[in-house]
């Protein structure tokens, strides 16, 4: 695309042409927390799920520290192609590859003090803990292949190349699925199997978006470091990617001391969360499909400076994101009972996660509105907006977990959960204007 080309037509074709591979490919990662939580759940002890539930949740909550690499690069690369800037988009590239490799050594250095951070304020029993470190100890390994790819795949969906991220997330998670099979089932490697299955696929994965990227590298382009390096540029990558990280800081502070909470509850009602949670991310990573859509979108026509286009664009991606959302209510509400059986095979887990199964149903609905928004403000690279409204969604999280918890308990957890989904979506609404009104200038 040249900076004098006439900008494509945003129709509900191209909204699906770009959702409907990453709604596939991100229904795979989610899928995989599943297969992982079954696999362990085939012992009939709440501990293991326990422990692999803990120990993801903290090694997702440290990577997406990072997570600012793949929306800051979606943002920062759609925009430029909008622009027509085909140097800058390669650049990009490059810049998100060093970061990524970068900030993965650092999570291996530190990891010590991660972990003793992590169970300092972690209140699992010393069985779940101890497997959980097992866990992690192992999974840490692989942190810059998997913080790298957040950037490949940023720089692939700015593109409208969402085949490739389907790729490379099938063969990572498929592999991953296939390992803990062999690796649980049939080796017997418990915990630790599970563990040695995902820093495999991660570095597979990394190599299939390298190769997925080869055209970028084909020419001197990438390795141009005056451009890479260029201080204007890099300036406005931190500033974009510190809001994005600070955002994401309070957004994982939410779901990891949901776990966390949960396990004040005993280790019966952190598994059963465990469980519902799988049905919330297979909700809110098949949701972003049209999130990263509205990324793309948004990002090209706020390159271009046509508010048109931006206004398109928010609405064709949200109104097919409620529409999916409905539908995969409908879908836990049939089949979730069966879907938890399935997960654990402990029967205290399976009784507590049906008391609490309403709220995963609820979710994928709420979920909508707060992934949406995302996906705009972050293709219209407004992460200052980003940042504050997290902050206030943030606190009245913190407000209903003070009020409800005490008499609700666990209900009181998921209500006040659900309300920062709805906090979220509301107080980015609020600055919507202001970002049509940016688009001129």
């Amino acid at each position: 695309m040249t900076a004098e080309a006439t900008p494509a037509p945003i129709t509900h074709r191209r909204v699906l042409k770009i959702a409907i591979p990453i709604l596939l490919a991100n229904v795979t990662v989610p899928l995989l927390g599943v297969v992982d939580t079954a696999v362990v759940g085939q012992i009939p002890d709440a501990a293991p799920i326990a422990a692999v539930g803990v120990g993801a949740i903290i090694l997702s909550a440290i990577y997406w520290v990072f997570g600012f690499l793949r929306m800051g690069t979606t943002g920062l690369t759609s925009q430029a192609a909008g622009r027509g800037e085909d140097g800058e988009v390669v650049a990009l590239l490059t810049r998100a590859l060093l970061i990524g490799l970068a900030g993965g050594l650092l999570f291996i250095v530190l990891q010590p003090l991660l972990f003793m951070g992590a169970f300092a304020v972690s209140p699992a029993s010393a069985e779940v803990e101890g497997m959980a470190q097992q866990y992690m100890q192992i999974r840490i390994w692989s942190a810059p292949a998997a913080i790298a790819s957040y950037g490949i795949s940023g720089w692939l969906i700015a593109q409208e190349r969402t085949r490739a991220v389907l790729l490379i997330q099938l063969v990572t998670n498929g592999l991953n699925v296939s390992l803990d099979l062999l690796f649980v089932l049939s080796f017997g490697l418990g915990v630790a199997g599970v563990a040695w299955a995902t820093f495999i696929a991660e570095w597979a994965g990394f190599a299939v978006g390298l190769w997925a990227c080869r055209e970028a590298f084909q020419t001197a382009v990438w390795r141009d470091w005056p451009r890479v390096f260029d201080a204007a540029r890099l300036k406005r990558m931190a500033v974009v990617n510190t809001d994005i990280l600070i955002r994401s800081l309070l957004l994982q502070g939410i779901f990891v001391s949901f776990l966390l909470f949960g396990g004040r509850f005993g280790n019966v009602t952190l598994a059963a969360n465990q469980v519902l949670l799988q049905f919330i991310h297979i909700a809110g990573y098949a949701l972003d499909g049209f999130a990263f859509a509205a990324e793309a979108l948004v990002g090209q026509a706020y390159g271009a400076r046509v508010v048109r286009d931006v206004r398109q664009a928010s609405w064709l991606t949200t109104l097919w994101a409620l529409g999916f959302g409905v539908a995969m209510a409908l879908c836990f509400w049939l089949f979730g009972p069966m879907t938890i059986d399935v997960i654990s095979k402990a029967p205290e887990v399976q009784l507590e996660a049906r008391r609490y199964l309403p709220w995963a149903i609820a979710a994928p609905v709420l979920i909508v509105g707060f992934t949406q928004m995302d996906g705009i403000f972050i293709g219209a690279t407004r992460s200052a907006d980003m940042r504050n409204m997290m902050a206030v969604a943030f606190v009245i999280y913190v407000v209903a977990v003070w009020m409800l918890v005490p008499s609700m308990a666990n209900h009181g957890l998921w209500l006040a959960m659900h309300i920062s989904f709805v906090a979220r979506a509301v107080t980015l609404g609020v600055r919507y204007p202001a970002l049509e009104r940016s688009v001129r200038g």
